[in-house]
């Protein structure tokens, strides 16, 4: 039942008679209609007769070796099963870390587009989960590798080593990726910040060309004498003030666009 319970920390566990090993392993979920990826105990309990594996979903790690796909498996060497089903594990942190910093790319190819903050939020908690699922792996090796109940041979130990070689090299991926989704996210908050320093440039621009007619109107709506207010008896005196305001706020335009205002 213990490998049954998602929040179950990996562990090795010694009883009279059998060994419960539990280690995390990744899987596929959907995550706000986007497939993403967390983990979950696999369950391996060891007997000197059996080897019995639980656990939640169907995992390709355990479809990996029912299809025969490893090359010399055999489940009487017991020690080196589970070595084996250990390196397949860290194989597909590897191919799952991969994954992600693709999408991670995707992100950043788009960041000029129709993306937000919340996708990156979405892969660094994935790999939050990935981190302290691999450190926790890490602890299960280094106990089994002074594991005394069965024997162990010399391969198996060679095998381990291999393992956990695997396993470093995917804490590094992990905390890569990491710093690398920390450099995504100011690389956006940058063009964010970008975006809106030129909206408020724009909208400045707008409305200084806006309040010179406004400013002119003004001034010749004020009550006083028409006998001062100049063009007020001129024929067409409207058609020219009009032409006059739109001659200052074409050249207004082009001081600002000169000063890349707009």
């Amino acid at each position: 039942s213990s490998a049954l319970d998602e929040e179950e920390s990996s562990r090795i566990s010694l009883e009279d008679g059998y060994t419960v090993i539990l280690v995390d392993i990744p899987t596929p979920e959907v995550r706000h209609e986007k497939k993403m990826y967390t983990t979950i105990p696999l369950g391996i309990i060891l007997k000197s007769e059996a080897i019995i594996t639980v656990c939640k979903v169907d995992t390709p790690i355990i479809n990996y070796f029912v299809r025969n796909k490893v090359k010399e498996f055999s489940t009487k060497k017991k020690m080196r099963f589970i070595y084996q089903m250990l390196f397949r594990s860290a194989f597909v942190y590897q191919a799952n870390l991969r994954l992600i910093d693709k999408k991670r790319i995707e992100i950043e190819e788009r960041v000029d587009g129709d993306t937000s903050d919340t996708d990156l939020i979405e892969l660094e908690s994935t790999l939050v989960y990935f981190a302290t699922s691999l450190r926790a792996n890490s602890i299960v090796l280094e106990r089994l590798r002074r594991y005394k109940r069965l024997e162990q041979y010399p391969e198996d130990m060679e095998l381990l080593e291999d393992v956990m070689v695997e396993y470093q090299q995917a804490i590094e991926m992990t905390t890569i990726y990491r710093d690398v989704i920390d450099g995504t996210r100011e690389l956006m908050s940058s063009v964010i910040d970008s975006k809106l320093n030129n909206v408020m440039k724009y909208l400045t621009s707008i409305t200084i060309v806006m309040a010179i007619p406004t400013i002119i109107s003004g001034i010749y709506g004020m009550n006083v004498g028409g006998e001062w207010m100049p063009f007020a008896k001129t024929p067409f005196g409207f058609e020219i003030i009009s032409g006059i305001i739109l001659l200052i706020c074409i050249i207004v335009l082009w001081v600002l666009r000169k000063k890349k205002m707009l």
